[in-house]
């Protein structure tokens, strides 16, 4: 296979879907957190657990892809850097697969079974136990929290090789050419 200095398309729309998707859920998931019970708030509840099903099998998409494609090489960097690099997107795939499963796992132990799109429903993990739910919820939104912080500094790190470094850390997983 040949190597280049970018993404292939495919990685590059998977990142970039799984990016827009981690945001936009944490922003639901944050503005639904408070609101007082009503149709309408289980509705955007059903929205939000869509959503984190969604993301889940994108991750198993990416995972597949990136199984069977290789990436470039690494752009040239401090070796702290580098190792900096890999434990960071090391524990967003691992957060990218803990997250909607503590949401998974949140949802069957406080007896609320998820439908994708109101059509499939996805058997629950575990048995109903509402003390475990609330323990579960806490992991959720500390997971989802945690996720938000090292997405932030992924960025930042980014943005800072691309204008500080000058180097293609950035460029390479950008759209289009």
């Amino acid at each position: 296979m040949r190597q280049t200095s970018r993404y292939t398309p495919t990685a590059r729309a998977l990142h970039w879907l799984m990016a827009l998707g981690m945001i936009g859920t944490f922003a639901v998931g944050i503005y639904m957190h408070d609101l007082p019970l009503s149709p309408q708030k289980l509705q955007i509840y059903s929205w939000h657990k869509w959503a984190g099903v969604t993301l889940f099998l994108l991750l198993l998409a990416r995972l597949a892809w990136r199984i069977t494609h290789q990436p470039p090489a690494p752009v040239a960097m401090p070796a702290w850097q580098k190792a900096a690099a890999e434990g960071v997107h090391h524990l967003l795939y691992l957060l990218m697969l803990a997250i909607p499963l503590s949401g998974w796992l949140m949802s069957s132990a406080k007896g609320f079974q998820t439908v994708y799109f109101g059509v499939l429903p996805i058997p629950d993990l575990i048995g109903k136990n509402p003390e475990l739910g609330e323990l579960l919820k806490t992991a959720h939104m500390g997971l989802n929290f945690f996720m938000i912080a090292l997405v932030a500094a992924h960025a930042a790190a980014a943005v800072k090789h691309h204008f500080i470094d000058k180097d293609d850390t950035l460029r390479r997983m950008l759209p289009g050419r």
